[in-house]
């Protein structure tokens, strides 16, 4: 059993990797979505007849999930007894 001093817990919500991996994915899936449904020929001759929003939105939903596994499995931990002085203390000051 783990006591006061060596708890530790995980940033969670606050590491940078899901906020990022949340946005590509986001992203991802409405690219995604608008690749599918909106596919054009205008556009498809815009993008030397490859459908540019199907395929960046399959990159993004690819990169977004990385970070989101990578924030899962890898997570940042937090130690809890951290010095409340440091702190307190003004940047300028050591």
């Amino acid at each position: 059993m783990a006591t006061a001093k060596t708890q530790r817990h995980a940033a969670g919500l606050f590491d940078i990797r899901n906020i990022i991996g949340a946005l590509l994915f986001l992203y991802g899936v409405v690219l995604f979505i608008a690749g599918i449904v909106g596919s054009s020929s205008v556009q498809k001759a815009k993008a030397g007849g490859v459908n540019a929003n199907l395929w960046v939105g399959i990159a993004l939903l690819l990169v977004g999930g990385f970070f989101l596994v990578w924030a899962y499995v890898r997570p940042v931990v937090v130690p809890d007894d951290l010095d409340q002085t440091d702190e307190k203390q003004p940047a300028g000051n050591p």
